[in-house]
Order: structure tokens, then C-alpha cells, then sequence
């Protein structure tokens, strides 16, 4: 099994939702994305760009009440999730092996934001973890802002050193 990882310094939330924009382009549907980082990192931010990549015109929210929003009007299907309202015994009865799958949806890429509460994984996923720092550098006075470690781990055949943002 193939492993990639990547460390991105993140300027803006525009600069996240482009690695966004950049992943939508360039992941095959069947692909899922592990989102991991505090409230604020930008998520949902880096998932709007994805589904900006994928073609998708709708708006797209957080589903952090819905648990789920479904996006078809892309190139191909996104599925959002949110875990963060969720227990371990609530997230095992959601099936989501059925999204990567494509079993009963059809294949798209699924995207999962809190995916650290996840009980168990796919066997090909995108780690996707994002931070924000509001500290200034003592010696170059710049604001670090955000930062992004992407781990793939998985078959397809493609090089994470190659996205844009």
C-alpha cells in the first residue's frame, strides 16, 4: 500500500479552499477525505473548494445538524459528513462504508470532517490535517496562519507534491 505525505503552509482561507478547488480536480471519485482539526482550522472551507473542483454550483454548509449533505450536480457525487455532535455508537450505525463502497450510492467522494471520532476507516483514505495559528514569529513578525499535513495512504496513483492552492 502506497503512503504520500505532504506539509502545506496555508496563507488564507483562500489558499485553503484552492487546495480544496485542487483536490475536487484532481481525486477519482471513490476517494475519501479525512478531515481533521479544532473549529476555525477550515474544514468546511477546504470541502467547498472540493466541491468548486468538482463542478458543484449549490451552496455548500457545514452539516453539522444534518450529518450529511449530498451533492450530485458536480462531475461526480460529493458526500459531506459531520462527526462532531456525534458518539461512537452513533457514527457506527451511520454506515459509511456504504459511500466508499458505492454499493448503494453512487461512487463519489466522500469527504468527513471530525473523522478522528471514526470507529473504523476505508482501506484508502486522504488524511487531510488542518491547523491555524494566530501567533506571530518573533524573528519574521508574519502571521503563520494556517497549515495542512495531507497523509495518503491508498492506490491511486497520484503525487500530492503536484496540487495547487
Amino acid at each position: 500500500m502506497k503512503r504520500q505525505e505532504v506539509f502545506l503552509s496555508l496563507e488564507n482561507a483562500t489558499a485553503t479552499y484552492n487546495l480544496g478547488k485542487s483536490l475536487g480536480k484532481f481525486l477519482p471519485a471513490g476517494s475519501v477525505i479525512l478531515l481533521e482539526g479544532n473549529l476555525g482550522s477550515g474544514k468546511t472551507t477546504l470541502v467547498q473548494g472540493i466541491g468548486a473542483g468538482l463542478g458543484i454550483t449549490e451552496t455548500i454548509d457545514s452539516p453539522t445538524f444534518t450529518l450529511i449533505n449530498e451533492y450530485f450536480s458536480g462531475n461526480i457525487p460529493l458526500y459531506h459528513f459531520d462527526l462532531y455532535r456525534l458518539e461512537s455508537s452513533e457514527i457506527e450505525a451511520l454506515n459509511l462504508e456504504i459511500y466508499w463502497e458505492g454499493l448503494e450510492v453512487p461512487l463519489g467522494i466522500v469527504a468527513i470532517e471530525w473523522a478522528e471520532k471514526l470507529v473504523y476507516y476505508p482501506p484508502d483514505f486522504l488524511r487531510v490535517c488542518l491547523s491555524f495559528s494566530d501567533v506571530r514569529d518573533t524573528v519574521e513578525q508574519t502571521l503563520l496562519g494556517r497549515q495542512a499535513k495531507l497523509i495518503y495512504i491508498g492506490k491511486f496513483d497520484f503525487d500530492l507534491d503536484k496540487l495547487s492552492y
